[in-house]
C-alpha cells in the first residue's frame, strides 16, 4: 500500500494528470455528442453515444505510458529502484494505480457520454435505455478497456523508455498499422484478431466490427468476450516482457 501511495503522490504532484483526465472526459463526451446529435439525434443509439470512446482510450494510454517514460527521462526511476530493489514491485504499483484510474475514468466518460446523448437527442429511433446485457457492455465495457490499456501502455513505456517512441507505438499501431494490414488480402482472416480490433468487439452491440467498425465486412473474428481476452493477453505479455527488460537493463 505504501508503494501505491508513493506512486499516487508522484502522479498527482503536478497539474498535468488533472488536465489529462479532464481532456479525456471533455473530448470523449464532445465527440460522442457530435456523432449522436447529428440530425437532432434521429440516428442516436447506445452505440453511437460512445463514439468518442476510442479517442479517450488512446489519450489515456499516452498518459499511462508517460508515467514510466518521464521517470526514465529525468532519472527519478533510479531513486525508485534504490528504495525498492525489487523492481517488479515498482512496475506493479504503477500498473495497479493506472489500471484503477483507467477503470474509473473510462466508466465515467462512457456514462457521461450516454446520459448526455440521452438527454439531448430529440428524436432517437428507439429510447436510449440500457435494457440488456449488451447495452451495459457497450457502455461500461470501456472501464475494462481503459484498465487493460493501462497495462499495455506501461509495458510499452517500460520497454521503449522514451516518451516519443512509446507514444508513437501506442498511437500508430491501432490507428495506422491495424488499418494498413487490411490491405493485404492474405491477412484478412487474421485482422479481426489483432489486439485493438478484438478489444473493440467487446464494446460493439453485436460483439463484432472491431475498432471504428473497420472489420464489420470481414468474415469470422472473435466474440465480444474473446476479444477482451485477446486484448488482455496481449497487454500482459508485453508487460511481462517489459518486466524482464527492466531487470536486465540499467535504470
Amino acid at each position: 500500500m505504501s508503494l501505491l501511495s508513493v506512486e499516487r503522490i508522484k502522479l498527482f504532484s503536478t497539474k498535468s494528470p488533472y488536465w489529462c483526465l479532464a481532456v479525456i472526459l471533455v473530448a470523449t463526451c464532445g465527440l460522442s455528442l457530435a456523432v449522436s446529435l447529428v440530425d437532432d439525434g434521429r440516428d442516436a443509439t447506445v452505440f453511437t453515444s460512445q463514439a468518442g470512446g476510442a479517442m479517450g482510450l488512446m489519450t489515456f494510454m499516452v498518459m499511462a505510458a508517460l508515467t514510466v517514460t518521464t521517470e526514465y527521462r529525468f532519472g527519478t526511476i533510479r531513486n525508485s529502484f534504490l528504495a525498492v530493489p525489487q523492481r517488479a514491485l515498482v512496475l506493479v504499483s504503477k500498473t495497479v494505480l493506472m489500471a484503477f484510474i483507467g477503470a474509473v475514468i473510462g466508466g465515467l466518460a462512457a456514462l457521461a457520454s450516454f446520459f448526455l446523448a440521452k438527454t439531448l437527442a430529440k428524436e432517437p429511433p428507439t429510447p436510449l435505455e440500457l435494457n440488456s446485457a449488451a447495452d451495459y457492455r457497450v457502455v461500461l465495457g470501456y472501464s475494462a478497456l481503459y484498465a487493460i490499456g493501462a497495462v499495455l501502455a506501461i509495458g510499452v513505456g517500460a520497454l521503449v523508455r522514451q516518451s516519443a517512441g512509446a507514444i508513437t507505438a501506442l498511437l500508430l499501431w491501432p490507428l495506422l498499422v491495424e488499418t494498413l494490414l487490411m490491405l493485404i488480402s492474405s491477412l484478412q482472416k487474421v485482422i479481426p484478431y489483432l489486439p485493438f480490433n478484438a478489444a473493440f468487439n467487446f464494446v460493439s452491440p453485436g460483439g463484432s466490427g472491431g475498432m471504428f467498425g473497420r472489420t464489420a465486412f470481414l468474415p469470422g473474428g472473435p466474440s465480444a468476450n474473446q476479444g477482451l481476452v485477446i486484448f488482455l493477453v496481449t497487454a500482459v505479455v508485453i508487460w511481462l516482457v517489459a518486466l524482464v527488460t527492466v531487470y536486465r537493463r540499467d535504470a
